[in-house]
C-alpha cells in the first residue's frame, strides 16, 4: 500500500496530521498538502470505510498461500460489501427499508412463508462461535483443540467444572458448521437432557429457538439425547458424547452399541466423567487394560494414567487423548466458580480425593459398594410410568416420605441433603428415591422452607430430621407446620439400626433412583464401618467427625427409609409402624 493511502487511513483513524507524518516518515508540510487535495475532510463515513474495507479486501486475496483465517476473513468481508451496496441502494431516491432487508421486501409478496423450524442466520451463528470462544477456560480450550485432532477424547474430571455445558455448546456449533449429527449419551435420559436444557439456553443467547427431540437444524444435523435405551439404538450415527461414564451399569455392553454409532472416520467420541470405583467396568478402558485383553505381549501397550502424565493432555499409544482435570487444575487455568479452602472445609479428605481431585474409590471398605449401588440406578423416564417429573404434583396424592440430614455440627447450614422417597404400594415393591436436594450456604430457616416447599409438592407422611447442631433449629421449624416430624439424635446404635435397614432394602435390590444421580450414589458408597474412640462400639461413618459424618444424601435417604417396615417382604409400606431404633424427640 503506497505511503499517501496509508496516510490518509490513519488520519481517518483518529491520528492528527503531525502524528501521521511521524509514523510514516514523511513531512507535515506533505501530509498537509495530501490531506487537502484528496478531501479527507470531506469524505463521507461510509466512502471512509469502503475505502479501507477495499484495501484489506484485495490485501487478503492476493496473499499466497493463504491460511485457514484469511479464507474466513475474506468471507466476512465479502458480506460487508453486499451490506454496503444495500445501504447504497438505501440512500438512492426512492429506496425503502427493503433494500436494507430482502425479507422486508419480501414479506406481503404472495402467500406468507412459515419459518423454517429451528432456522438460523450466518450472522446468529457467529455471535454463538464469538461467545463460546470468549467464555472458554484453559482446561476448555485443551479439549477444543484436541477436538480438531484427535477422533477420542477421554476426560477424567472434577465435579461442578462445566464439562457437559461446555460440551453441549461445542456439539451445537460443529452440528451448525459441519451438518454433522451428534448423539449424547447418559445413564438416564433425564441426564442426558441436561444436554438438551444447555443446547437451548445458548442458542436463545442469539436469540435462536430450538425444538424437538431429537433437535433437528435446517442442513439436516440431528441432535439425539439418549439413555440406556441407545443399546438398540444402532441406527444412529454421529459424534459421541458419553457423559459420566463411570457411573454407567454395563458400561462394556454399552460401549460396543455407543462406539459403533461413531464408527466412521468422521466422527469423534468423546468419554467424560468424574471417577467412581477401581471396580467399576469401565475402568479397564481407562486404564488401557481392556486394549491390551487377548493381545499378544509384543502387542501390548502402557499407559501412564497419572496426573502428571495427564494433566495437559495426552495422545495415548491405544489412541485415546486422554486429560485430567482436577479442581486444582481447574481454577488454575481461569475457573472462579470455586472456594478450595471451603470446599476442604464441606468435604472430608475422601470425598474430597473422589469428588474434586480425580482419585478412584477402592470401595472394598465401603459398606455400599459400587456393584451394590448400580443396581439401584434406573433410566426414570423411562421405567416409572406413574411418576410426572414436571407436573404440579409428581405423584398426585399418593404417600411419600422425607428425609433431611443437616451433615454436620457448623451452624453455617452447609451441605445439608434433602431426599424424598416413593413407598411401595405393595409388599416386596420398589422404594424409589423421585427428588433429592443438596442445600449449601442456607440458614436454618431458609432449610426449613425446602422442607416446606416439599410438603406443597407432595402428600408427605413423614419427615425424618437429624437434630445434631443446625439440624435441632431446622426441627423446631418443621414441626410448626409438621407436628408428626421425627427427630434423631446421633449415638451408635442409632447410626447402626439405619445403616443396616438401608443395608437390608438395598442388597435386597428394593431401591431405585435415576442412574444420572451420580451424588446420590457417591453419597452411599462413602460410608464405611469404623470403632467409636473408646473402641466398645461400632459406628458407620464418611467424613471427618466420628459422630455425624458427611454423605449427607445419603443419611437423608436413611431417615425417610426408617419409615420401611422392618421385614420389607411383608408388611405395609404406609403404615403407621414404630421406629426400629431409639427415637428422641
Amino acid at each position: 500500500m503506497d505511503t499517501r493511502r496509508q496516510a490518509k487511513f490513519l488520519y481517518w483513524q483518529g491520528f492528527r496530521v503531525a502524528r501521521v507524518a511521524e509514523i510514516l516518515g514523511e513531512k507535515n508540510a506533505t501530509v498537509h498538502s495530501w490531506k487537502k487535495r484528496d478531501q479527507w475532510e470531506e469524505t463521507q463515513p461510509m466512502e471512509r470505510v469502503e475505502g479501507v474495507l477495499e484495501a484489506r479486501l484485495i490485501q487478503l486475496i492476493m496473499k499466497d498461500p493463504k491460511e485457514g483465517r484469511d479464507f474466513k476473513e475474506i468471507d466476512l468481508l465479502g458480506r460487508q460489501v453486499e451490506r454496503f451496496a444495500r445501504v447504497r441502494r438505501y440512500e438512492q431516491p426512492g429506496g425503502h427499508e427493503g433494500d436494507l432487508n430482502p425479507r422486508v421486501a419480501n414479506r406481503n409478496a404472495g402467500p406468507r412463508q412459515k419459518k423454517a423450524k429451528n432456522e438460523y442466520t450466518e450472522e446468529q451463528l457467529e455471535k454463538l462461535q464469538g461467545i463460546f470462544h470468549a467464555e472458554m477456560f484453559g482446561y476448555q480450550k485443551h479439549w477444543y483443540r484436541a477436538s480438531l485432532k484427535h477422533r477420542i477424547r477421554n476426560i477424567l474430571k472434577s465435579r461442578q467444572i462445566g464439562a457437559t455445558y461446555y460440551f453441549a455448546h461445542e456439539a451445537l456449533l460443529d452440528a451448525m458448521e459441519t451438518g454433522r449429527n451428534q448423539i449424547f449419551l447418559s445413564a438416564s435420559k433425564a441426564q442426558a437432557h441436561v444436554f438438551k436444557q444447555y443446547i437451548i439456553a445458548f442458542a436463545k443467547e442469539a436469540d435462536i429457538e430450538l425444538t424437538g427431540d431429537p433437535i433437528v437444524l435446517p442442513n439436516g444435523a440431528t441432535l439425539y439425547f439418549l439413555g440406556t435405551n441407545a443399546r438398540t439404538a444402532q441406527s444412529y450415527h454421529g459424534n459421541l458424547y458419553f457423559d459420566e461414564y463411570f457411573w454407567t451399569y454395563r458400561f462394556q455392553e454399552l460401549r460396543k452399541v455407543a462406539s459403533g454409532m461413531a464408527m466412521h472416520k468422521k466422527w469423534r467420541q468423546t468419554y467424560f466423567s468424574t471417577p467412581s470405583s477401581l471396580s467399576h467396568d469401565a475402568y479397564p478402558y481407562w486404564s488401557g487394560d481392556l486394549f491390551n485383553k487377548g493381545r499378544a505381549k509384543a502387542d501390548k501397550i502402557e499407559v501412564d494414567i497419572s496426573h502428571d502424565a495427564l494433566k495437559n493432555g495426552c495422545l495415548c499409544a491405544d489412541g485415546q487423548w486422554r486429560h485430567i482435570v482436577t479442581v486444582q487444575d481447574a481454577i488454575a487455568q481461569g475457573c472462579d466458580l470455586f472456594d478450595i479452602d471451603q470446599l476442604r472445609l464441606e468435604y472430608s479428605e475422601p470425598e474430597f480425593q473422589n469428588l474434586l481431585m480425580c482419585e478412584f474409590v477402592d470401595d472394598n471398605a465401603s459398606l455400599f459398594g459400587m456393584l451394590m449401588m448400580q443396581r439401584c440406578m434406573v433410566d426414570s423416564w423411562e421405567i416409572w410410568d406413574d411418576f410426572k417429573p414436571f407436573a404440579e404434583r409428581p405423584v398426585g396424592n399418593t404417600p411419600v416420605w422425607l428425609g433431611y440430614d443437616p451433615n454436620g455440627e457448623s451452624e453455617t447450614g452447609d451441605n445439608a441433603g434433602l431426599a424424598v422417597i416413593l413407598p411401595p404400594d405393595k409388599p416386596g415393591g420398589k422404594y424409589r428415591i423421585i427428588e433429592r436436594k443438596q442445600l449449601r450456604g442456607l440458614d436454618y430457616e431458609d432449610q426449613a422452607e425446602q422442607i416446606r416447599a416439599l410438603t406443597k409438592r407432595y402428600n408427605v407422611v413423614h419427615i425424618g430430621i437429624d437434630t445434631t447442631g443446625i439440624g435441632s433449629s431446622v426441627y423446631q421449624l418443621v414441626r410448626k407446620f409438621f407436628p408428626a416430624a421425627t427427630a434423631y439424635q446421633y449415638n451408635p446404635d442409632v447410626k447402626g439400626t439405619l445403616v443396616m435397614k438401608a443395608y437390608n432394602i438395598i442388597s435386597k435390590g428394593l431401591l431405585e433412583f435415576d442412574a444420572g444421580w451420580v451424588d446420590v450414589a457417591q453419597s452411599f458408597m462413602a460410608i464405611r464401618k469404623t470403632t467409636t474412640a473408646s473402641g466398645r462400639h461400632i459406628t458407620y461413618v464418611a467424613g471427618r467427625n466420628g459422630t455425624v459424618g458427611h454423605a449427607d444424601l445419603a443419611w437423608a435417604v436413611m431417615h425417610a427409609l426408617d419409615k420401611a417396615p422392618l421385614d420389607t417382604s411383608a408388611d405395609s409400606t404406609t403404615g403407621t409402624d414404630a421406629s426400629m431404633m431409639e427415637i428422641y424427640e
